[in-house]
């Protein structure tokens, strides 16, 4: 099992500022990369509207992997926000974690948040925190 991810710097900065941009919903989208870096935010509207959970509509997923493709680009991770409390997986996202080879990133828009951005690999309902390397 993986124990860090790497992702561009800008990429973590482009998530914060979707999910400060978004405060009263959580926000969310998918990331791409190539050579295991992920270089590539994909924002996505949560159909839900919703502060505590999100979802992408089917539509919009498959229009973000044709963008991906398109531009070469691999599928790497997923990010979403959690608005209030810890920015760790929630049971919901436990049990909706359908790509067990992704990253999933949790986003804390709060000004006061000890780490406003985290990673986990979630497979078969175990939560694995990984490290963030900045590129």
């Amino acid at each position: 099992m993986a124990e860090a991810v790497r992702v561009r710097s800008e990429v973590l900065k482009e998530m914060l500022l979707h999910a400060r941009r978004e405060p009263a919903v959580e926000c969310c989208g998918l990331l791409a990369g190539r050579d295991d870096i992920i270089a590539t935010v994909f924002p996505a509207q949560n159909i839900l509207r919703s502060a505590t959970a999100y979802e992408i509509a089917p539509q919009e997923l498959f229009n973000l992997f044709r963008r991906m493709r398109e531009r070469s680009l691999v599928h790497l991770g997923l990010y979403h926000s959690h608005l209030t409390g810890d920015n760790t997986p929630s049971a919901r996202d436990i049990e909706r974690a359908y790509y067990p080879d992704q990253v999933y990133f949790i986003v804390s828009p709060r000004p006061d948040a000890p780490s406003a951005v985290r990673a986990f690999s979630i497979r078969e309902g175990r939560v694995h925190e990984l490290e963030i390397f900045a590129t």
